[in-house]
């Protein structure tokens, strides 16, 4: 007997990889997974919810590939952008993260999910890293005044700007980007009279 939720998942990712969110309905989900249609709302109440769910996987996966290429005992400014372009690198590769750039429609998914599980099952930010950030500022190579949470959340408002893109004007981009971690982790970093 298979697994039903796992036949989901699976035959969702498929689907979703290759037809994209929008394209993509729950009808051929169950077709693929060779189910009814009402087994598909015994484990999801949603093609949302089904694909947040492999969204959020999609992008743990993607943080931990990239925390075990990149030593965060290095200097700070360099892990950060390594750490910024990798993210975007995967992003851009894997078709399920690549829904993230889609903002018509990626916004209306995130919505529904957050009004079925609530805002703390949301974290698309790098909430994964504020360990390094702490020991960084235990090390004195980071300001300790300001909150590791806040640390990440400039991080997070710079992947941020990356779907704004149009808006501000792609000839800015990448190096937008870089100019803007530059200017955080210097204004992050303590003066040389501050620190250990």
């Amino acid at each position: 007997m298979i697994d039903k939720k796992a036949e989901i998942l699976r035959c969702g990712k498929e689907l979703f990889s290759s037809k994209g969110f929008k394209d993509t309905n729950v009808a051929e989900i169950t077709k693929l997974a060779g189910i009814a249609t009402g087994t598909f709302y015994l484990y999801y109440s949603s093609k949302e919810k089904l694909f947040m769910e492999l969204f959020l996987e999609e992008n743990v996966k993607l943080k931990r590939a990239i925390l075990e290429v990149v030593d965060p005992n290095g200097d700070p400014l360099n892990v950060i952008q390594q750490l910024m372009q990798r993210n975007m690198e995967g992003i851009t590769t894997n078709p399920i993260l690549k829904e993230w750039y889609n903002k018509d429609v990626f916004v209306k998914i995130e919505e529904k999910y957050r009004e079925e599980n609530g805002l703390d099952h949301v974290d698309f930010m790098y909430h994964s890293y504020v360990e390094i950030v702490k020991k960084w500022q235990a090390d004195g190579k980071l300001r300790e005044d300001i909150d590791s949470e806040m640390i990440m959340a400039l991080f997070g408002a710079v992947i941020i700007i990356d779907a704004h893109k149009e808006e501000i004007g792609l000839r800015y981009f990448p190096k937008i980007q870089d100019y803007m971690i530059e200017f955080i982790m210097n204004g992050l970093t303590p003066p040389p009279n501050q620190t250990p």
